[in-house]
């Protein structure tokens, strides 16, 4: 199996659990619990010398010696999944050398799972620009850009959710400046890059993981022609 299909295996099995587990109570911490040892139990049979980096397992430093490190989030909205909402994800990635290399995103509730070895053909781009937010707490920056631009803004939950729509072609740009961790955006971006979208920092630096700090706080996925002005008015707002 390749690494690529097993990203996509773990990922359904883990949704599949996770809708079961929705349906019963819509217990997030059950939720979060139960999926992260359905991954980790997967991914220690299948490559038992890979380190994984998950949001709900201690971190082993050894995975720093590591030129692969499977980098996973058991169930990224889990907010969303405990109100019984379909917007929440399963990540399951592989950085190789600090590059999002494969990634797999589950969207279970919708019955899709995306993965990196074949992504959707992106849709034509809708005629004013449609930005992804926090549905909680959209930042001032994105409402500096979405005006700037500008674009109408959607609410969502999980990263994975918001980064999903736009490779769907349900929006065009996904701006985050909010905080999140490897764990959050490793799977997201690796599907993004290969259905040929724009996935950076907001400086435009690129994407980087299995460094020592988890924290990966500030992600644009977008289409490739909206990187550039959407970066400069970053730029402009941060100064």
């Amino acid at each position: 199996m390749t690494d690529a299909d097993l990203a996509r295996t773990i990922a359904d099995a883990a949704g599949a659990l996770l809708l079961r587990i929705q349906d019963a109570d819509a217990d997030g911490a059950r939720g979060d619990r139960e999926a992260n040892r359905l991954i980790l139990d997967m991914l220690a049979d299948a490559r038992p010398d890979d380190p994984v980096l998950s949001e709900e397992a201690t971190d082993d430093p050894v995975r720093l010696a590591s030129r692969r490190v499977w980098i996973v989030d058991p169930l990224d909205g889990t907010r969303e999944f405990g109100e019984g909402r379909d917007d929440w994800a399963v990540h399951i990635a592989l950085a190789i050398d600090g590059a999002p290399a494969i990634g797999a995103v589950a969207l279970p509730r919708l019955g899709l799972t995306l993965s990196s070895d074949a992504p959707p053909p992106l849709a034509p781009p809708a005629p004013t620009p449609r930005m992804l937010v926090s549905r909680s707490r959209p930042s001032p920056l994105c409402s500096h850009v979405a005006a700037a631009l500008p674009a109408t803004t959607i609410g969502m939950g999980s990263a994975g959710a918001k980064a999903m729509a736009v490779v769907r072609g349900e929006a065009e740009i996904y701006l985050h400046s909010g905080g999140q961790h490897q764990w959050d955006n490793c799977a997201p971006a690796a599907v993004a890059l290969a259905a040929g979208l724009h996935a950076s920092r907001i400086d435009g630096s690129p994407l980087i993981y299995n460094g020592r700090d988890s924290s990966v706080p500030d992600l644009l996925i977008c289409r490739r022609e909206l990187a550039g002005p959407v970066l400069e008015l970053v730029a402009s707002h941060k100064n």
